[in-house]
């Protein structure tokens, strides 16, 4: 159930982030070439959309030799991590308990797919309308990575149709194309839109500690699907996955469609590594 601390944390999130990027240099002016008036703007920036979905799913065609090597280390972490599903369940089922309600319900407040368009056309139509550049070629990131995650997390539930963990069915039960949500946890709906714009965000800061903040708030919803046994570890740690690829993918193709390669350089210092200990395990970023 959404609450006021729900609506009011979501609220400041998107004033402070608009209010954030709108004191950037050169952040309130379209560029020479790109259309003008805003219809002409929003039409160009809707074919934007499109080929960003289809660049993102055509990457894998494309990817060279350091690709195919985060794609096997990616494998081989979900592996070692699928060792332990069952384990990682009971304990954060145990945590449920003692995580305050306010926390649950903007996990799934935030992660819900139509708060989350709501945000994204927010953040979209406020750079449209203000003819700020760098505010609508972020909403244009996260509308075009949150569609084409959601699209692929909707076809992919059905195709593999893994039961949840709370269905009383182990991690080894699939029925693919079933008609029951229940065996719909790979992968996670909520985590992948709520990671997927947030690491959009993230992207348009520099601050390490700006960045570490906004994927915390992105990672909350994870961390509810895991205390209500709603997906398993797993489910989890690959809708994060896809979320990064696929945000990386579309902005590629964004920067050139727009010419816009400020962060570029910062960005490829930018590394995660999955860390699995014997207390524990993390996703680390270094910068």
């Amino acid at each position: 159930m959404e609450t006021k601390h729900t609506r009011a944390l979501i609220y400041f999130m998107l004033a402070w982030s608009v209010l954030a990027w709108g004191q950037f240099p050169g952040a309130d002016s379209t560029r020479s070439g790109q259309p003008t008036d805003h219809w002409t703007t929003f039409k160009y920036d809707f074919t934007s959309i499109l080929g960003g979905i289809g660049h993102a799913y055509t990457r894998p065609l494309h990817w060279q030799k350091d690709d195919w090597v985060i794609f096997g280390g990616v494998v081989a972490s979900t592996w070692a991590l699928y060792t332990i599903d069952d384990e990682a369940d009971q304990w954060f089922s145990g945590q449920k308990e003692d995580v305050p309600q306010w926390i649950q319900d903007y996990g799934w407040y935030y992660g819900n797919p139509q708060n989350n368009y709501a945000f994204t056309g927010v953040v979209y139509l406020t750079g449209l309308f203000a003819r700020n550049e760098k505010i609508r070629r972020t909403g244009l990131l996260m509308i075009s990575s949150a569609s084409a995650t959601g699209l692929l997390q909707q076809v992919s539930k059905s195709v593999v149709g893994r039961a949840r963990p709370r269905s009383g069915l182990d991690k080894n039960h699939f029925k693919p194309f079933p008609g029951d949500s229940e065996y719909h946890s790979f992968p996670s709906g909520h985590t992948a839109l709520a990671f997927t714009t947030a690491y959009a965000i993230a992207k348009q800061f520099r601050s390490p500690w700006v960045k570490g903040g906004i994927y915390l708030l992105g990672s909350i919803p994870a961390m509810t699907r895991l205390w209500e046994g709603a997906h398993w570890l797993t489910d989890i740690t690959l809708s994060v996955a896809l979320s990064i690829a696929t945000v990386e993918a579309i902005d590629t193709y964004l920067d050139k469609r727009y010419g816009t390669t400020s962060l570029k350089k910062k960005r490829a210092n930018m590394t995660w590594n999955l860390q699995i200990r014997a207390n524990g395990l993390g996703l680390v970023g270094h910068f």
